[in-house]
Parts: structure tokens; C-alpha cells; sequence
């Protein structure tokens, strides 16, 4: 029912910026849950930040204080600020989200993932 398309990513030196957006489709009652998560080939996913309906953030500790999660509500669109990049932040970013449908029911949607790569 839901689509998440992610778009931004690109190459980028160490120490510059990159704004990523994701942008939600479909039919759904509310957004409850945004967040976006990075994977590198043989690793695990990993949660690199979140935001909740309230706005409350959360941000996986490798990335605190670099990156920044928002969302535009009216908008359906999700975006994340990279900043002060380093090389160890390549990766495939995925965007994901908790979305309550007009049944009740809250479900968890991926988008299809961006490729950030930095370099030195």
C-alpha cells in the first residue's frame, strides 16, 4: 500500500555534506515513524537515525552530531542531513517507516535504497 522512494544520494569528499530525501506514496491513515538505516556489503543494517510523529529524534551513535533526520508531514517526505562526512559513512542509506493504514493496522515499509559514497 505504501511506497518509499529515496533520492540525494551521490559522491562526495570527506568533510562535505548531503541531503537526502525519501518520499512516501500510497495510501495510509498516518506516518507514525520515519527513519533511515545503512548498510555496507558483509555488514549489518544498521539504524543511523529516527524521528516519530512528535518529532522526538534518535540517532545511532557513530553519526551524532554529524547527522540530522526531518520529516514535512503535509508533504509525506522524510529527509536526512549529512554532514562532516568521513569515508566510513559509505554506504547503501535505506529509508523506512511505520505507517498506520485506514484498517488500524501499523505496518513497516522500505524504500529501495541511495548510494553515499565518500571520499578521501
Amino acid at each position: 500500500q505504501v511506497a518509499l522512494v529515496e533520492s540525494g544520494g551521490g559522491l562526495v569528499q570527506a568533510g562535505g555534506s548531503l541531503r537526502l530525501s525519501c518520499a512516501a506514496s500510497g495510501t495510509f491513515f498516518s506516518v507514525n515513524i520515519m527513519a533511515w538505516y545503512r548498510q555496507v556489503v558483509g555488514k549489518q543494517r544498521e539504524l543511523v537515525a529516527q524521528i516519530n510523529k512528535e518529532d522526538k529524534t534518535m540517532y545511532g551513535d557513530s553519526v551524532k552530531g554529524r547527522f540530522a533526520i526531518s520529516r514535512d508531514n503535509a508533504k509525506n517526505v522524510a529527509y536526512l542531513q549529512l554532514n562532516s562526512l568521513k569515508s566510513e559513512d559509505t554506504a547503501v542509506y535505506y529509508c523506512a517507516g511505520a505507517f498506520q493504514g485506514h484498517d488500524g493496522y501499523e505496518r513497516y515499509y522500505w524504500g529501495q535504497g541511495t548510494q553515499v559514497t565518500v571520499f578521501a
